[in-house]
């Protein structure tokens, strides 16, 4: 919760910077309570993207959300429908990290997982409401819209710790730089993309030119 805090505020801030009214910053983080994709939503918005790119970037970013659907998703294949549709609104990546982490320890208990995704989403929503009123106050000379690349830029570094990571994050760095004038602000978009596939390119070729060490099979 201390981590998903400044996320909150800066996402609030950040929509109000680009013009958000402070209903609109606290309703997209109820719906789409994704903070890297909401940033980059924000920050599309405030360029006047179309809608479909705003929602393709958002996908783009969220694709890691497919992956731990399907690696949570046999703890909770007893649940009911309105359950797993509730498991799924709440899925973010510090809940899957705690909660599968218990879960292979054969603790599958629900409340287990509700009680770790339930506050963070509450600080986060919360958070976005305080930054957005706060952000609201602040002069319109204030450059705000600098807190979306700091906090991408914050996030990203830490996770930049092997060769495939090395390379995703500089094609797609590279690509959204140069794309920065394609039309309908595709920039992002492409950079996102671009980026993942080569991160995966690379992986893949690391696994494949592997050799194995004496005494491995």
């Amino acid at each position: 919760m201390v981590g998903v805090l400044p996320f909150g505020l800066v996402a609030g801030a950040a929509a109000v910077g680009e013009g958000l009214s402070v209903a609109q910053a606290l309703g997209l983080s109820t719906i789409v309570f994704a903070g890297a994709s909401q940033l980059a939503a924000i920050d599309l918005l405030g360029r006047d993207a179309s809608l479909a790119v705003v929602v393709g970037t958002a996908l783009v970013i969220n694709t890691r959300m497919v992956m731990y659907s399907a690696s949570i998703a046999p703890y909770f294949e007893r649940l009911s429908t309105r359950e797993r549709s509730l498991v799924a609104y709440l899925l973010t990546d510090q809940a899957y990290a705690l909660s599968i982490t218990r879960f292979r320890e054969h603790d599958t208990s629900l409340w287990y997982y509700l009680g770790t995704a339930t506050p963070l989403w509450v600080v986060f929503v919360g958070a976005t409401a305080v930054g957005a009123v706060a952000g609201a106050q602040l002069p319109p000379s204030l450059p705000l819209e600098f807190a979306v690349p700091l906090t991408f830029l914050a996030v990203t570094t830490p996770a930049i710790v092997d060769r495939p990571s090395v390379v995703a994050a500089a094609v797609g760095g590279t690509v959204a730089v140069l794309g920065v004038s394609l039309p309908f602000n595709l920039g992002l978009l492409a950079g996102a993309t671009s980026g993942i596939v080569a991160g995966l390119v690379v992986d893949e070729y690391d696994e494949t030119t592997t050799v194995p060490t004496e005494g491995e099979s």
